[in-house]
C-alpha cells in the first residue's frame, strides 16, 4: 500500500497536478485500496484536523505584516539606511542587500516576499554599477534566504505544527544560524568586490547616517518589537504576529504613507492567496500523513538508519544529505509536509534534541530555495531582475557553499541552535 501511495503521488505530479492535489489523490487511492472499514469520506476530516490549531493563526498574520512592510515604504527606508551605513565599502550594494534582508527577515518570515521587495530596486542599481547580472541576482537570493531562518519564520511554524514543539523556542533556534549566514554572506560580498573591482559609493557624513537611521527608525523598530516581545515574554508568538500587523499598518498608513486605504482590499487578497497556499498544503498533508503513519514506514526508516549508525551526529548528517538531495527537486514546504512525519520519529528515537532537529531540518530545506536546478529564489530573482537564470546559478555557488558549512556546524555543535531556546520558558 505504501508503494502505491508514493507511486500515485509521483504520477500525479508528473501529469501536472499541484503538490496538494497530488497528496489528496494518492491519499484517496490509498484509503480505497486498504479494503478495511476506513471510509474515504474521512479524508475531509483528516484535512480539517491538519489545520485545526491555534498556532497557525500567526501564518496569515506574519504574511500580512510582510505585505504591509513591502508596500508601505518600510523596505525603501531600510535600503537607504543600509546604503548610508556601508556606502563607502567596496561593493557596498551587495552589503546593502544582505543588511536590508537581515532586518526584513525579522518581520515577514518569507524568502520570496523579501526577494521581490529588495530585488526590484537593488538589481537594477547593481547592474548599473557594473556588478553583473549573475552576482546581482545571487546576492539578492542569498539575502532573501535569511527570511525563513531569522524569527519569525513560517517554516518554523509549520515544523512546530507537525512536531508539537514550541514555536517560540524554534524561533529562537534560528537566530544564531541566521546571523552566521548573514556574516558569511557579507564576507563573500567583500571578497568578490575586491577581486572584481566593484565600486564604492561616496562616504556618507555622520550627520546623514543619523538622519537615515531616523528616517528608517520606524522600520528598524519592527523586528525589535516582534523578536523582543517574544524573547522576553511580553507577547506570545501569535500575539506578536498581531502586533506586527497593527504596527506595520499604522506606520504604512500614517507615518510613511506608502499605502492608501483604497489599496487595502488588493493587499489583503494577495496576503490571503499566499496564506491559502500554505494552509491547503498542510490540510492535504493530513490524510497523506495518516496513511504514512498507518503503514509504519517511520519504524522501518528508524530501524534501517540505526543499522548504519546510532550516533546522533552521524544520523543527522545522513538526514541532511538526504534532504539536500530532496531540496534539489522539491520546494521546502511540500518537502517538510511529505517527509517530516517519517523523520521526526527518527530524531526522537535517537534522542536528538527536537529543537535542534527542527532548526537543522528547516535550515537544510531552506537551502533548497537557492539550490540548482529548481531553487525557487533563483527563479524569483531572475524574473524580478529580468536576467538569465544560468549566471545567477553559477554566482550563487559561494553563498550556497557557506550555507552548507553553517548547516554542518549546526549539526556538529548543537548549542548553536539550543542555547537561546534554553533561556526561553
Amino acid at each position: 500500500m505504501l508503494l502505491l501511495l508514493f507511486v500515485a503521488f509521483i504520477l500525479a505530479l508528473l501529469i501536472g497536478l499541484d503538490v496538494g492535489f497530488s497528496m489528496l489523490f494518492s491519499a484517496w487511492l490509498g484509503v480505497v485500496s486498504r479494503g478495511d472499514d476506513v471510509n474515504p469520506a474521512m479524508i475531509p476530516q483528516f484535512m480539517i484536523a491538519g489545520v485545526d490549531t491555534y498556532a497557525l493563526v500567526q501564518v496569515p498574520l506574519f504574511i500580512l505584516a510582510g505585505e504591509l512592510m513591502n508596500r508601505g515604504g518600510l523596505t525603501m527606508r531600510l535600503i537607504d539606511w543600509a546604503q548610508a551605513l556601508v556606502g563607502r565599502v567596496r561593493g557596498s550594494l551587495g552589503h546593502v542587500s544582505i543588511l536590508t534582508n537581515l532586518v526584513m527577515a525579522g518581520v515577514s518570515g518569507s524568502a520570496v516576499a523579501d526577494a521581490v521587495a529588495t530585488g526590484k530596486p537593488l538589481i537594477p542599481a547593481m547592474r548599473k554599477a557594473g556588478y553583473g547580472d549573475g552576482f546581482a541576482g545571487a546576492v539578492i537570493a542569498a539575502g532573501a534566504l535569511l527570511g525563513p531562518i531569522i524569527p519569525p519564520s513560517i517554516p518554523m511554524v509549520v515544523y512546530a505544527q507537525l512536531s508539537s514543539q514550541s514555536v517560540v523556542k524554534l524561533f529562537m533556534a534560528g537566530v544564531m544560524p541566521g546571523l552566521m549566514l548573514a556574516s558569511g554572506f557579507l564576507v563573500i560580498c567583500s571578497i568578490v568586490a575586491r577581486f572584481r573591482g566593484f565600486p564604492a559609493s561616496a562616504p556618507v557624513p555622520v550627520r546623514e547616517k543619523v538622519r537615515a537611521t531616523g528616517r528608517a527608525g520606524w522600520a528598524l523598530m519592527m523586528p525589535v518589537i516582534i523578536i523582543g516581545g517574544i524573547r522576553f515574554g511580553y507577547t506570545t508568538d501569535t500575539e506578536a504576529a498581531a502586533v506586527a500587523v497593527l504596527y506595520a499598518l499604522g506606520v504604512s498608513l500614517f507615518v510613511y504613507r506608502g499605502i492608501r486605504l483604497g489599496e487595502m482590499p488588493k493587499l489583503l487578497a494577495d496576503a490571503g492567496r499566499s496564506t491559502a497556499i500554505i494552509l491547503f498544503l498542510l490540510a492535504a498533508a493530513g490524510p497523506f500523513s495518516w496513511l504514512v503513519a498507518e503503514s509504519q514506514i517511520s519504524q522501518t526508516v528508524v530501524e534501517t538508519i540505526q543499522s548504519w549508525s546510532t550516533n546522533p551526529v552521524v544520523v543527522l548528517l545522513i538526514i541532511n544529505a538526504f534532504l539536500l538531495l530532496i531540496g534539489c527537486i522539491i520546494e521546502p514546504l511540500p518537502a517538510m509536509i511529505i517527509f517530516l512525519p517519517v523523520l521526526i520519529p527518527l530524531g526522537a528515537e535517537l534522542g536528538i534534541d527536537p529543537i535542534q532537529f527542527g532548526a537543522v531540518v528547516v535550515l537544510n530545506l531552506m537551502i533548497g530555495l537557492m539550490h540548482p536546478p529548481i531553487g525557487l529564489l533563483l527563479f524569483v530573482v531572475s524574473s524580478v531582475g529580468k536576467i538569465r537564470i544560468a549566471p545567477v546559478m553559477w554566482q550563487s555557488l559561494p553563498f550556497l557553499a557557506w550555507a552548507i558549512v553553517v548547516l554542518i556546524l549546526t549539526v556538529v555543535f548543537p548549542p548553536i541552535t539550543t542555547w537561546l531556546p534554553s533561556h526561553v520558558r
